[in-house]
Parts: C-alpha cells; sequence; structure tokens
C-alpha cells in the first residue's frame, strides 16, 4: 500500500508539473504578445491560436487538480452549516453528478474532436485534432481523479463507522508512530 501512494504522489507531481508549465508557457507567450502589438505593431496569428490553444490545456487538464487539491466549487458558508449526515449525502450526489458531467463532455468532446480534428487551423497550420483533442484528454484524466477522490472517500466513510477496526487501529498506530 504504501508503494503504491509513493506512486500516486509521483504521479500527481508529475500531472501538476504539466499544468503549472503551461501556465507559465502561456503566461510568457501574453507578455510577449502584449509587448510585441503595443510597442512594435507586431501580432502574429500563430502566437494568439497557440495562447488560445494552451489557455484551453491548462483548463481542462486542471480539472483532475481542482479534484485532487478539494479545490472544486462549494459554498463552504452554506456547506459547512448542514449536519455531518447531509454533508455526507451531498459530497456522495455532488461525486455522482461530478462523474455524470466529466462522463457526458468526454463523449461529446471526443465525438466533436473527431469530426472536426481533420481541418487545419489557420494560425499554427496544424489539424484541429490537437487542440480539440485536450477536451476528452482532461475529462478522462478528471474522471480517474474524481473516481479516486470518490474510493477514498467511502472508504474513509467506512473507517469512521468502525466497519473494519482492524484496519482503523492499524490507522491509528501508523498515526502515533
Amino acid at each position: 500500500m504504501n508503494g503504491l501512494k509513493k506512486t500516486g504522489a509521483i504521479l500527481y507531481k508529475a500531472y501538476l508539473s504539466i499544468g503549472i508549465a503551461s501556465i507559465a508557457i502561456m503566461t510568457l507567450c501574453v507578455i510577449f504578445a502584449v509587448i510585441a502589438r503595443y510597442f512594435f505593431g507586431f501580432s502574429h496569428k500563430s502566437l494568439e491560436e497557440f495562447i488560445t490553444t494552451v489557455f484551453a490545456f491548462s483548463t481542462f487538464w486542471g480539472i483532475g487538480i481542482c479534484f485532487i487539491e478539494n479545490e472544486h466549487v462549494t459554498i463552504n458558508s452554506i456547506f459547512d452549516a448542514f449536519p455531518e449526515k447531509l454533508k455526507v449525502c451531498a459530497t456522495f450526489f455532488n461525486y455522482l453528478v461530478t462523474l455524470a458531467v466529466l462522463f457526458v463532455m468526454l463523449k461529446f468532446g471526443w465525438a466533436y474532436a473527431a469530426k472536426f480534428g481533420s481541418q487545419i487551423s489557420s494560425g499554427m497550420e496544424i489539424p484541429y485534432l490537437y487542440m480539440y483533442g485536450i477536451i476528452p484528454l482532461g475529462c478522462f484524466l478528471g474522471i480517474i481523479c474524481v473516481i479516486i477522490k470518490f474510493i477514498n472517500f467511502i472508504l474513509e466513510l467506512f473507517l469512521r463507522k468502525g466497519c473494519c477496526k482492524k484496519t482503523q487501529a492499524a490507522i491509528e498506530k501508523k498515526k502515533e508512530a
């Protein structure tokens, strides 16, 4: 189990690093584009299209990161006022709705990328598949992250209820050490 956690931590760091790198690249490109446009009157359609593509990439790539970090949308002041049982039910419902939405986005994103992916973009002159393909990829990675969080949520519920007393005792012992 410890090896699985280490592997998960390494994969998460790689996943997060790619997201951070995409934001950094986009930021540098935007700064360059603004300076080039306003000070030198230079605007290049390939760069503008690249910035838009990296923005879309970072948005869909970040879906999974938001769930791993619990940075998804909830109204904490209202949610914190819920009784514990209602919090559990609402969280369970949220995971199911999120999975359903991600599956729908995956399905239609895949269909969209397949239908229009062979067209060539006017700016970078690459197939749109590379641009639209991030939609199903990001949704697929988001589904994996949500499923992992959902499984952890369910396991935590069982541990809280005392269903697995041996496991709970082992976890407590590990925390003390």
